[in-house]
C-alpha cells in the first residue's frame, strides 16, 4: 500500500532527459538529499543537473516517517567511545543546525512542520538512558531524563530532546522543487569518468553527486561491505491517541510513535532485508491489544542503509574519484541526514570549508565487527544453491511472503514477483 504521504499529495511533473548535455554538477538520485542539493545549488547560482529514474521522492524518501531529529537513537554515549567527545559533538551539532535549516525554509512552505520533542526509550534499562545523559551532558546538550510518557506500557526511562519537529516530506519536496533542473525517468547506467551514461544520452559534468540511497556503483568505495540494509514496517491509526511527540525504543527490534493530523503512526517489525522479521503482524497485535477501538488507515514499508559505525558516509566517493561525492547510509534518520549531507556536499562544491565533514568521511576506518558480519553475510548470499540471483553481484535472492517480493540479504536490492527493480543497489531487473 501507498504511504500517507503519497497518497495526500499531486507531485510536479518533469521533463526526461532526451539529449547529451554538459553541467559543472549533476546529481544522481531525486530523494530528499538529492533534492536539497539541487536546492542549495540553485540557490547559489551554480550550474546543476538532476537527473531521477523514477520521479521526484518515489524511492526511499516517500516512506519515511519525517521525524526531524539531531537524536537517533542512543547514539552519543557509542560516538564518544568510538570517535570521541569533539567528533560527537560535531555530529550533534550538525544535526541541530540540519533542524534549524529545515525550520528556517520551512517557514516559507506549507508542508505541516510542526515543532515536536523527541524521545528514546528504554523497556528494561535505565542505566542505557543514565549513560546517554551522562554523554549528552559532556558535549554540552541538556537532554532531560523522563520515567513517564504517554505509551501504553511502563518503561525504565528516556531522554528528551526539546525542539526538534516533523512534517510531510513530499509536500516539502513538491515546494522546493519549483524551478529547478530535473530529468525524471532518466536512470543512470555507468559513470565514465567526468561522463555519465543515462538511458536517454550522456551528461559530461565537472563535478557528480551520488545520492541513490544505496551506491550504484561497485568499483571504487567498498559500498557493498561498509553497508547493509535493514527493512521496517509502519501501521497509522484512526481513533487512536495523541501522543504528542516522537518516540523510539532505543532496541533494535522496538516501536516507534508519532502523530500526524488525527492517526497515529506505528512503526517497528524490524529485520535485515531479505531476513524474516515481525513485519506487519507486530504492530498489528500491538495495535489489537493496545488500541482496541483504532482503525488502520495505511500502512507502508522502508528501508535503510546501516553502516558500520552509525555514521553515515558523506563525502568523496572514494580516495580515487576526487569528482564524485556520495551521501550514503542514513541509518533510519534520513530527514535531517539529508540536510547534513546537502550541506556538506554543497560546500565541497563550491570550494568552502566545512566544519562537519571530517566527521562523516567516507574513507574513514572500516575495521569495524559490523564489517565481518556483512562479509558473512555476503559469503553465504555467493555460495548459496538458491537458482533465483541478484544482478548487483550475484547473491541468492529470498522470497519475502510478507510483500511478496525478491529480496537479496547480502545488499538489499529487491524485486516485483516477475523480477522488475523496486530498490537498488541492482540497476537492472532480476531473472526470476
Amino acid at each position: 500500500m501507498n504511504s500517507i504521504w503519497t497518497n495526500t499529495i499531486s507531485k510536479p511533473h518533469f521533463e526526461t532527459l532526451n539529449k547529451d548535455g554538459k553541467t559543472e554538477v549533476l546529481i544522481i538520485g531525486g530523494g530528499m538529499a538529492g533534492m536539497l542539493c539541487a536546492y542549495l545549488l540553485h540557490q547559489s547560482g551554480t550550474p546543476y543537473v538532476l537527473v531521477e529514474a523514477d520521479s521526484i521522492g518515489s524511492g526511499i524518501t516517500k516512506n519515511t516517517t519525517a521525524k526531524i531529529t539531531a537524536q537517533h537513537g542512543l547514539i552519543y554515549d557509542r560516538l564518544i567511545r568510538s570517535v570521541g567527545i569533539e567528533k560527537a559533538r560535531m555530529y550533534l551539532d550538525a544535526n541541530l543546525h540540519a533542524i534549524e535549516q529545515y525550520e528556517k525554509l520551512c517557514k516559507e512552505l506549507e508542508c505541516d512542520f510542526e515543532k515536536k520533542s523527541s524521545y528514546v526509550y528504554s523497556i528494561k534499562d535505565k542505566d542505557k538512558i543514565v549513560k546517554e545523559i551522562r554523554a549528552l551532558d559532556r558535549i554540552n546538550y541538556k537532554a532531560e531524563f523522563r520515567t513517564q510518557l504517554p505509551l501504553p506500557f511502563s518503561l525504565a526511562g528516556a531522554v528528551q530532546f526539546e525542539n526538534q519537529a516533523q512534517f510531510h516530506p513530499l509536500m516539502f519536496i513538491a515546494q522546493i522543487a519549483e524551478g529547478l533542473n530535473i530529468y525524471e525517468h532518466t536512470m543512470v547506467k555507468e559513470i565514465d569518468g567526468h561522463k555519465v551514461i543515462t538511458n536517454h544520452g550522456t551528461i559530461t559534468a565537472d563535478q557528480i553527486i551520488v545520492t541513490t540511497h544505496f551506491p550504484i556503483f561497485n568499483k571504487r568505495g567498498s559500498y557493498f561491505l561498509k553497508m547493509y540494509q535493514h527493512r521496517s514496517y509502519v501501521i497509522a491509526l484512526e481513533n487512536a491517541p495523541n501522543v504528542d511527540g516522537m518516540y523510539v525504543d532505543e532496541a533494535m527490534n522496538g516501536m516507534s510513535f508519532r502523530n500526524y493530523q488525527n492517526l497515529l503512526f506505528i512503526g517497528g517489525g524490524d529485520h535485515r532485508t531479505g531476513k524474516e522479521g515481525g513485519n506487519y503482524d507486530e504492530l498489528r497485535c500491538f495495535a489489537k491489544r493496545y488500541y482496541p477501538l483504532a482503525k488502520e488507515r495505511y500502512f507502508w514499508a522502508t528501508q535503510d542503509c546501516m553502516t558500520l559505525d552509525s555514521i553515515p558516509y558523506i563525502g568523496q566517493y572514494s580516495k580515487h574519484t576526487p569528482n564524485i561525492l556520495v551521501a550514503t547510509g542514513f541509518n533510519k534518520w534520513g530527514m535531517t541526514n539529508s540536510m547534513v549531507s546537502a550541506m556538506i556536499l554543497v560546500d565541497m562544491v563550491l570550494n568552502r570549508k566545512n566544519e562537519y565533514a571530517d566527521v562523516y568521511s567516507p574513507s574513514r576506518s572500516m575495521l569495524k565487527p559490523q564489517l565481518f558480519i556483512n562479509g558473512w553475510e555476503s559469503m553465504r548470499g555467493l555460495i548459496s544453491f538458491k537458482k533465483r540471483r541478484c544482478p548487483h553481484l550475484g547473491c541468492a535472492l529470498h522470497w519475502n511472503r510478507v510483500e511478496h517480493t525478491w529480496d537479496c540479504s547480502c545488499h538489499g536490492s529487491r524485486f516485483t514477483k516477475q523480477g522488475e527493480l523496486i530498490d537498488n543497489p541492482a540497476k537492472k531487473n532480476a531473472k526470476v
